[in-house]
């Protein structure tokens, strides 16, 4: 280096001078001059050869006494040519921590200003530099380093306040139990770190359990370790052990610490019972309640698996009970899970048996087990009666004669005593039971088509009652079978034929109509009797229809067919009907022409003026009448005061005016003037399915036939007035006539259905409308107005228009 330094050596005194590696080593005698002063052959023409210093690491001493201490002095080689002022920057002089290192800006000694701390601060690295008075680097800066020497002056620390460890009862010596650790903030690679273990006191829990040490420890690594037998967690808890720490290989600096150990427990005894019988009292027909308790004793550690018990029942084969353990009082609780019966069995000898939770120990020696009695008495009390079965299931054909027995031996009572049956619900009051023996039997015929019967099921109830009034009920399944109880019906028993069609397209459709539900109704068979119609045929279409269809090339007229239709039951019913066909006519649409149609379009052979001569014969008849009527007015028109109006007049008597409504087909379903029956059948408008009913069908739905109820129903209808007599007397008494007639007749609509009638007599607001009591004279009454009424009023106009 440049820089030539003389180091003080605090302890020694002694100035050090290290040569570089590079060079061989001579003492001091044998080097030239000029090696070892090479200032001084500075300007003789010498060259100084520049030598680097190895200054060593300086050793101080913490906790020194002697403050301030110098601990090394440097010079600079430019001493000899000027002044030289040293300046030392690093921690401990400018760096955290301040304050703790100087040196003499003049001289270069450098000193400590404060005691050292080891544990804070082991060593310092600084630089010392050299400089001229105006501030000019004169040396490259020389690293001082300065190392702080170790005394012992900590004492060794236990890591924990308190030790805890565990050891099983009965282990063997030398079994590991746990390891302390301590530790010394002093230099570890000097003796005043190293530490040394020991054991200076054993306490028992209970005191006094066990006097002799049952532990040793390993005095470098601290290990813990049994050195005795005799570990019994039933005589001992845990042991308590003062512990000992010492620096210096356990001659310096000492701390105390503490170890618990706890004695853990082994599974070393068996649960014992105590007492080991019991009796217990059980009710029977009851189940999933507490019959009782046993108790067991444990010497093991209490809430551990080596405690807990475990029960079982030996001899419970018909699995009745069970047994369960308390988790807080290891009691077994014993239930009943399945109910008893007091006269199948009344008392009961149950073996239980205990063990623990856990398995015995290897270390214990060989464990008994331990088993108790228990006898359980039943206790009888009065049961319900029980039915053999619930729903009790029937099945039955629905036309069962009454008094049929239908079920018997239903119910039974498990104490033997006698039973009493009845009937708690029977909609249709089908059913009848015997009070004494409970043998069900059919009151009357049972009925598929009520409404109590769901899905071919008729559901009833029975109840049965012991002697004690302790009842059950049951429910009653009774399962229909249709059985064959109605012919079916054809239908329709009306319709029409067209002549000279096509014998394939041509024909009426026929159906059938069955009360019976399947597979007592359809397919149905049709047929028609060799006998009785010769000039027809019918052809089978599917299981519910059939053709109607004529042999031969029929006149038209109306013709009466006997068709015989059976079902498919079993046995199989048939009923014959007498179909009425109408032979007729058709136009391109298939359909009857009217009356003139027929005749215009038959093979007759009338020419179309012999049609004109019969139409106008019917007009002129028509007419003639009209007049008639009319002259029959005229005759009582003096009765009609003038200004009145032919409605508004006096009448001396009370007359009724009977009026027909006609042609009233345009009010729709809910027109109700009229009481329309048709009396055809369209064989386009078959029916789709079996039973319907149709208008017009002559078949009118079971159980609706209108009934008249003004009238007493089957008498003899009267004979209805229908065509007027030779010579009537008056309009009004024909008329009369009719309704008295149709009002004693039960056979038809009422009254007010098919006809109505406005009465405009006496006490009338509109008056009459009749000229039969009028007052008044033709020359009296104005008839204008009949020409405001409207087109049906216009003929009787003209005929009273005075011009």
């Amino acid at each position: 280096m440049a820089v030539r330094m003389l180091m003080v050596c605090a302890l020694a005194t002694l100035v050090c001078r290290v040569w570089s590696s590079a060079e061989p080593r001579h003492s001091e005698k044998e080097l030239h001059p000029q090696v070892l002063h090479p200032w001084r052959s500075r300007g003789k023409g010498l060259v100084r050869v520049k030598r680097d210093w190895i200054i060593p690491p300086i050793r101080v001493s913490e906790n020194s006494k002697q403050i301030p201490e110098t601990l090394v002095q440097i010079k600079s080689d430019k001493i000899f040519t000027g002044e030289v002022i040293y300046k030392l920057e690093g921690p401990g002089v400018d760096q955290e921590p301040k304050n703790l290192f100087e040196i003499d800006d003049k001289t270069g000694v450098i000193r400590s200003k404060r005691p050292l701390d080891r544990e804070k601060y082991s060593s310092f690295s600084l630089k010392a530099f050299a400089l001229s008075p105006s501030g000019e680097r004169l040396e490259n800066p020389t690293t001082i380093e300065i190392v702080v020497l170790d005394q012992n002056d900590n004492r060794p620390v236990f890591t924990h306040i308190k030790f805890v460890g565990t050891v099983s009862e009965f282990s063997v010596p030398g079994t590991s139990v746990m390891t302390v650790t301590a530790t010394d903030a002093d230099d570890p690679v000097t003796e005043n770190a190293v530490l040394s273990y020991s054991i200076i006191g054993q306490e028992s829990i209970p005191p006094n359990a066990i006097t002799k040490i049952m532990f040793g420890i390993n005095n470098e690594t601290g290990a813990i370790y049994t050195r005795d037998v005799g570990l019994d967690r039933e005589v001992v808890k845990e042991f308590k052990l003062k512990l000992q720490v010492a620096d210096m290989g356990g001659m310096g600096l000492t701390s105390e610490g503490v170890a618990i150990i706890h004695v853990s427990d082994i599974n070393n005894h068996a649960p014992q019972f105590s007492p080991d019988s019991y009796n217990m009292t059980a009710v029977e027909n009851r189940n999933d309640y507490e019959l009782g308790r046993v108790n067991v004793t444990d010497r093991d550690d209490t809430g551990t698996g080596n405690w807990e018990a475990r029960y079982s029942i030996v001899n419970d084969h018909g699995g009745n009970f069970a047994v369960r353990t308390d988790p807080i009082t290891n009691q077994g609780v014993l239930t009943v899970v399945k109910p008893l019966d007091y006269e199948a069995q009344s008392k009961y000898h149950l073996v239980l048996k205990v063990e623990n939770l856990n398995p015995p120990s290897s270390k214990a020696s060989r464990l008994t087990s331990s088993n108790a009695t228990v006898t359980v008495t039943v206790v009888n009390e009065n049961e319900a009666p029980r039915f053999r079965e619930d729903p009790i299931q029937i099945e039955v054909p629905e036309s069962v004669q009454p008094g049929t027995l239908l079920k018997s031996n239903i119910a039974f009572d498990p104490d033997n005593s006698d039973l009493r049956y009845e009937i708690s619900r029977d909609p249709e009051s089908w059913l009848d039971i015997n009070r004494d023996t409970g043998d069900i039997t059919a009151k009357r015929k049972f009925n598929m088509r009520s409404p109590h019967v769901k899905n071919s099921i008729y559901t009833a109830a029975v109840k049965v009652t012991d002697a004690g009034g302790v009842s059950a009920v049951a429910t009653v399944a009774i399962a229909l079978k249709e059985t064959n109880d109605f012919p079916p019906q054809v239908f329709p028993l009306t319709g029409f034929v067209c002549r000279g069609s096509s014998r394939s397209r041509n024909g009426l459709l026929l159906t059938a109509v069955d009360e019976d539900l399947p597979p007592q109704a359809a397919p149905f068979l049709f047929q028609i009797p060799d006998d009785l119609s010769a000039n027809w045929t019918i052809t089978q279409i599917n299981d519910t229809h059939a053709m109607l269809q004529p042999l031969v090339d029929l006149e038209v007229r109306d013709y009466a067919v006997t068709v015989l239709v059976s079902d498919s039951g079993s046995p199989a019913l048939s009923a014959e009907a007498q179909v009425n066909v109408t032979v007729c006519l058709c136009d391109s649409f298939r359909d009857c022409k009217s009356e003139a149609g027929a005749i215009l379009g038959s093979s007759v052979g009338i020419n179309f003026i012999a049609l004109i001569i019969i139409v106008a014969s019917a007009a002129l008849l028509l007419l003639l009448l009209l007049l008639a009527v009319a002259l029959t007015a005229c005759g009582r028109r003096h009765h009609i005061k003038k200004g009145t109006g032919l409605l508004i007049g006096e009448s001396e008597d009370d007359i009724r005016d009977n009026v027909f409504n006609y042609d009233e087909q345009g009010g729709g379903e809910e027109d109700e003037n009229a009481f329309n029956i048709d009396l055809l059948w369209n064989p386009h408008d078959a029916p789709a399915t079996q039973g319907s009913f149709y208008p017009g069908s002559g078949i009118p739905p079971r159980g609706k036939q209108p009934l008249r109820k003004d009238a007493p129903h089957n008498l003899p209808s009267p004979t209805y007035p229908r065509r007027p007599p030779a010579d009537p007397t008056d309009i009004e008494d024909y008329i009369n006539d009719g309704l008295e007639a149709a009002d004693h007749d039960p056979n038809v609509p009422p009254y007010d259905t098919a006809l109505i009638y406005d009465y405009e007599g006496d006490g009338s607001l509109a008056g009459s409308l009749s000229s039969i009591a009028s007052g008044s004279s033709d020359g009296d009454q104005d008839y204008d107005y009949l020409n405001d009424w409207g087109p049906r009023f216009k003929k009787l106009a003209n005929l009273y228009d005075p011009r």
